[in-house]
């Protein structure tokens, strides 16, 4: 009779030892449950999930590469985006594209940054996670190197020497299975988001691309689902929306460096986020396999991220205002285009309490990268934009957004009567050099495909 093929090699390779222990788990010869698996790395109780979850797990054994699967992540999205999407009507469409033509006529009545070279775009959920993916990999991405170090440095610090060898050899394959459960995390979160989402401004970071001609988006779909039960005429609700999404495209493309500096910003600080490994050593040597719930709330949590150095808060710190600053700005810019609509007091008030409720998959997100995504000073700045459009008028205040270096401070948002003097009493023009730059960052030509 021939022996079964999956029988471990006799060859000795610490390598293949340690992938054929793996694949006797994954095959279910263990007494791990998988579901439980699933469970404790955050994704749902679903058999269809987690037959993907291990035949995904499979195929990252058989990887002889490094590295985390992206692309993974994005068919992970793009699946769960698929399942709740709704084809929008055509009149719906219409609709959309009428208030996306009035509110920049709005907007332009308020605000001297002009109107986008790109027409909006209208997307299904599946649209906007295949435009933003590029985006949630390189903020995650950073997260996931460290959390797959961190897994290879406790299992080699921990195992006994007689294993030092398999481990050493194996550590490629570990760092593709631990890999392969955070790209499956990130692609939960990003199809949970597409649910959620009702334009591509909608949770603060610029997630779309000007340059490619995807500057603003609303999703008609979501749309619906924000206005459900709030009494409030759809026209209103879709105008309303319209209005924010175009002052948050337009902020963007006008100050071009803007949009570099907040994914920079918000990579470097990713970058430095380390595992408590300590943490994660504890959670290990006590691991029960029938009973994952401590895991699951330590990922899901945040619990295994190590607290923040004091140049990580410092560097939150400034990232946090920046984030307030751009939606403080189109908070206001967004009031004073809609004081026609007779529902903006109402739908702004909504939308203030979605942002500080935030969601579930928000929740996922500041666990995968670190980072909430609600500003904490977004009222401060509001209201110190708001003084100073009282002050000097929407030119001067828009004008602030020309260059790095005039952009308002936290210490403005603390004390607006300091900013305000020094906009009436004109601050020194840029050098040579700086206007040479904002000349190049704002050259509309750069929004334009190259001709081949």
């Amino acid at each position: 009779m021939a022996e079964d093929s999956r029988e471990p090699a006799e060859s000795g390779d610490p390598a293949d030892e340690f992938r054929e222990m793996l694949r006797e788990f994954l095959e279910g010869n263990t007494d791990i449950d998988p579901a439980k698996l699933a469970g404790a790395a955050g994704l749902p109780n679903d058999p269809a999930m987690v037959a993907q979850l291990m035949a995904q797990l499979q195929n990252a054994l058989k990887n002889s590469g490094d590295g985390i699967n992206w692309g993974l992540a994005l068919e992970q999205a793009q699946g769960i985006a698929a399942r709740g999407t709704v084809v929008s009507l055509p009149a719906e469409r219409s609709q959309l594209e009428q208030a996306l033509h009035v509110a920049s006529l709005w907007l332009d009545e308020v605000t001297s940054i002009s109107e986008l070279t790109a027409e909006p775009k209208l997307m299904s959920r599946q649209e906007w996670v295949a435009a933003t993916m590029p985006v949630w990999t390189q903020l995650a991405e950073p997260v996931a190197n460290s959390i797959a170090n961190s897994l290879t440095d406790v299992l080699k610090q921990n195992a006994p020497e007689e294993m030092d060898d398999m481990i050493a050899s194996a550590s490629a394959m570990m760092r593709n299975v631990g890999g392969t459960l955070f790209a499956m995390q990130l692609g939960q979160v990003v199809g949970q988001l597409s649910s959620e989402v009702v334009s591509g401004g909608d949770i603060g970071i610029p997630l779309l691309d000007s340059s490619s001609g995807a500057g603003a988006a609303i999703l008609p779909q979501n749309v619906v689902g924000f206005g459900a039960g709030l009494d409030i005429p759809v026209d209103q609700v879709q105008l309303y929306l319209s209005v924010r999404e175009l002052a948050h495209a337009r902020l963007f493309r006008h100050a071009k460096w803007l949009r570099l500096q907040l994914l920079t910003s918000i990579t470097e600080f990713a970058r430095d986020i380390h595992v408590d490994t300590e943490r994660l050593e504890s959670l290990a040597a006590d691991f029960d396999p029938s009973n994952p719930e401590e895991l699951r709330s330590a990922m899901t949590s945040g619990a295994l991220i190590a607290p923040k150095t004091e140049e990580q808060l410092a560097a939150l710190a400034r990232l946090e205002t920046m984030l307030a600053l751009v939606e403080g700005w189109v908070d206001v810019v967004t009031a004073q285009a809609t004081k026609r609509l007779p529902s903006s007091a109402a739908i702004a008030e909504t939308v203030r309490r979605r942002r500080a409720s935030g969601g579930p998959a928000e929740s996922a997100f500041a666990t995968l990268v670190g980072l909430e995504l609600r500003p904490r000073r977004l009222r401060e700045a509001a209201a110190m934009w708001q003084q100073l459009s009282d002050a000097v008028g929407d030119e001067k205040r828009d004008s602030l957004w020309s260059h790095p270096d005039l952009v308002p401070t936290s210490d403005d948002i603390d004390d607006p009567s300091a900013l305000i003097a020094r906009v009436t009493d004109g601050d020194p023009e840029p050098d040579d050099i700086d206007q040479a730059i904002e000349d190049l960052l704002n050259d509309d030509t750069t929004d334009r495909p190259r001709e081949e």
